[in-house]
């Protein structure tokens, strides 16, 4: 296996860095070659970590980073043995994150093999705070990159940035996934929270071996984002060329849940909404105010768990639009939906400029069935500039897709 990765290493990089500043479809395509990744990568046990139950901490072989070879750090868990073989997830953290052992026990428990593993070449072990103030984490012995700030590392050659690695790092995570005796591989997702999103929504234009795809807050078509990432990727080329997950997203195909709240401050609702709107698989979108930004607040709600169970047991998400319009300042949207719907509530806003600073007002909508058709209308405020419907069975939340006004 090391071999191979060497000579896929090798095969991918560029001729020089003069020629890779300028080939952007020959960069394209070298990202693209890392969805034949498709080997498990060797397996190591990590010394010093517990192992609990079924769940044990470990590293897996990946890509070599500037000549060194590297290690990628996981836990990697097995639910409680039944009949057959059982569905899988890959988990990837967000900016601060690492592989938590937690959020694996958590799809262990809704019956699911999953891998977490951490895409900073940290293990799971607290060390010194960010001087940010948040917690850092231990570094192991065979570390890629860090992350550099928003794409900050663009100056280097494909094959040294860390986006580069962290796509590579989840595609072997899924084909190590894959290669389990327990596990099916032909219903293994992926989800990632904030950077994890962001890694999420451009692994599945690359790996289409994905059964299903959850992309938390992180999302593509930052680089006019009316905030931080819009300033840090407005004039980067190489990620509006070869990195922006719109550039692959028409190769998505499928079942995606695009799960997030108005209210946050780092992915805006239109960014997201083109994401989804350009990719041609079935989507699902879960909007929930007061959900907040952060990874407990991702895995804790069940709204994941019950879109993949959904797509692994009836091969379509639990609850779609169907319809939407807006006439003469009436809102309505139709949804398909497996569970039964309960209430459903207006959401819209009258500000401009930035999603997750805008003040966002719910307001009561009716809620209706037709057959298989659920329906749901409700009045547009004076001044309405966006707007989206969510609607309720039982603790589950599902929303239109985002809607602006002109």
């Amino acid at each position: 296996m090391k071999k191979l990765l060497a000579l896929a290493y090798a095969a991918l990089l560029p001729l020089s860095t003069s020629l890779y500043a300028a080939d952007f479809a020959g960069q394209r395509e070298q990202v693209l070659v890392l969805g034949s990744l498709t080997n498990p990568p060797a397996l190591h046990a990590a010394e010093g970590f517990a192992k609990d139950g079924g769940l044990r901490a470990i590293y897996f072989d990946a890509l070599p980073w500037k000549g060194q070879p590297t290690r990628v750090f996981a836990w990697l868990g097995l639910p409680a043995k039944g009949a057959g073989k059982v569905p899988g997830v890959v988990l990837v953290h967000g900016g601060g994150g690492t592989a938590f052992k937690e959020w694996v026990q958590k799809w262990n428990q809704h019956g699911y093999a999953a891998i977490s593993i951490a895409v900073e070449g940290q293990t799971s072990e607290p060390g010194a705070k960010k001087s940010s103030g948040r917690q850092g984490w231990q570094r192991h012995d065979w570390p890629g990159p860090e992350r550099a700030g928003i794409y900050a590392d663009s100056a280097e050659p494909l094959a040294e940035q860390w986006m580069y690695h962290a796509v590579a790092d989840t595609v072997l995570a899924h084909s190590l996934l894959c290669s389990l005796p327990e596990v099916d591989a032909g219903k293994v997702g992926l989800m990632g929270i904030s950077w994890g999103g962001v890694i999420t929504s451009t692994v599945i234009g690359i790996d289409p071996r994905f059964a299903f795809a959850i992309p938390t807050y992180g999302c593509g078509h930052l680089f006019d984002a009316d905030n931080q990432y819009g300033r840090a990727l407005g004039s980067n080329t190489l990620y509006r060329e070869v990195w922006d997950p719109m550039v692959r997203m028409a190769r998505a195909q499928m079942p995606v849940l695009w799960f997030s709240w108005p209210e946050d401050s780092h992915f805006p609702l239109d960014c997201q909404a083109a994401c989804y709107r350009a990719a041609p698989g079935p989507h699902m979108v879960a909007l929930i105010p007061g959900l907040h930004h952060g990874h407990g607040s991702a895995y804790n709600p069940p709204d994941s768990y019950a879109f993949a169970d959904s797509v692994v047991r009836e091969g379509q998400p639990w609850c779609v639009q169907t319809g939407v319009k807006n006439t003469r300042g009436v809102a309505s949207v139709e949804f398909s939906a497996t569970k039964p719907l309960e209430r459903a509530v207006l959401i819209s806003t009258t500000g401009t400029g930035f999603t997750g600073q805008r003040k966002w007002l719910e307001a009561p909508a009716r809620l209706e069935q037709r057959g298989a058709t659920w329906r749901v209308a409700a009045a547009l405020p004076a001044g309405t500039t966006a707007w989206f419907v969510n609607v309720r069975s039982a603790t589950l939340a599902a929303s239109s897709d985002y809607q602006t006004v002109e």
